[in-house]
């Protein structure tokens, strides 16, 4: 599998990257040993960006990729940890928590529960409004001297936060939101990390599950996290989505490959410094998403996949408005 190289100053990980977010909490029940299975299937097919947050179920998903990494396999993983989400015990959220005294109790924790000696990639899953970059930076840094944290991340931020947080200590990689229905960070975003050496890990290509192909207006109020908090998954705005999935259903068609691996396969033709992140919990779908990995799109595919789907052709934002006002990333010009 091509290689990528994640910033000036990160670690050469796999072209497509897996995140483990759903084997654990917001998306219905999953099946341990199938995800499991999958984390050990995608490092076998040559996938080495593993990607998972100290809330994801309280600590579950920490845990459960811990049991998947037995046997010697921890050595092919890069393991990329977010933190600073507070939960409680219902599963609520709270608010986000960058101070630096939290930020080292964060990673004590998950590499206690990851059963290794450091973590490749560390990064706060959102901004503290309380709490300046720079001190929640200067805390993982110093975590990086003591050879607690290989690298340092940055989740979901603006271009300013990222230009401030990145004069502190050098920034491997942004990871935030980037598909064929969500491209806000093209505007001021990308190319500032591309101006600062700052790769991009990407995380909903394909939007959750709604430019899958797989679903579908049955499963409208499926109590999950999208039913409940993507305005995309509701109403009018899901029929007029899965409209433009239709549409991109048939250049994969004409392609020969699914609706699926053409979404993953736009994301990596954006650039050698942006990684698709994504979210299968069973093989079956590993196997699919592996398949981008040989769809070269030509630039006549690339004109064509624009017509289908412009920049802003999704109805409905990403996030409810109370969300939205939590992301760094949305607030003023992207």
């Amino acid at each position: 599998m091509e290689l990528r190289q994640l910033g000036r100053t990160g670690p050469q990980v796999a072209q497509l990257g897996l995140g483990l977010m759903g084997m654990s909490d917001l998306y219905g029940p999953a099946d341990r040993g199938e995800s499991i299975a999958t984390i050990q299937a995608a490092l076998e097919a040559g996938v080495t960006l593993l990607d998972t947050g100290d809330f994801y179920g309280m600590g579950h998903n920490e845990m459960l990729l811990r049991e998947a990494l037995a046997g010697g396999r921890r050595d092919n993983a890069v393991v990329s940890v977010k933190f600073g989400a507070l939960r409680d015990p219902d599963g609520g959220w709270s608010v986000s928590d960058g101070r630096p005294v939290a930020v080292k109790n964060f990673a004590a924790y998950s590499l206690q529960r990851l059963g290794t000696d450091h973590i490749d990639i560390y990064r706060p899953a959102r901004l503290d409004p309380d709490v300046p970059i720079e001190d929640t930076v200067g805390a993982i840094a110093e975590l990086v001297k003591a050879g607690h944290v290989r690298h340092i991340g940055l989740s979901e931020v603006s271009a300013e936060t990222l230009r401030r947080a990145h004069a502190v200590h050098p920034i491997s990689d942004l990871q935030i939101e980037y598909s064929l229905i969500s491209r806000g960070i093209e505007d001021s975003i990308l190319p500032v990390a591309r101006e600062l050496g700052i790769g991009i890990t990407a995380y909903g290509v394909l939007s959750r599950g709604l430019i899958s192909g797989h679903w579908s207006k049955r499963r409208e109020g499926e109590q999950d996290f999208r039913g409940q908090l993507s305005p995309r998954f509701q109403g009018a705005n899901l029929e007029r989505n899965l409209d433009l999935v239709e549409r991109l259903r048939g250049v994969a068609t004409a392609l020969g490959a699914t609706v699926a691996q053409v979404a993953i396969a736009w994301v990596a033709a954006q650039g050698a410094d942006i990684v698709p992140l994504v979210g299968a919990r069973r093989r079956d779908r590993l196997q699919e998403a592996l398949g981008a990995t040989a769809l070269a799109l030509s630039a006549a595919d690339l004109a064509r996949l624009a017509e289908v789907v412009p920049a802003d052709a999704a109805a409905g934002g990403r996030y409810n408005d109370y969300q939205t006002a939590h992301l760094d990333s949305e607030q003023g010009a992207h």
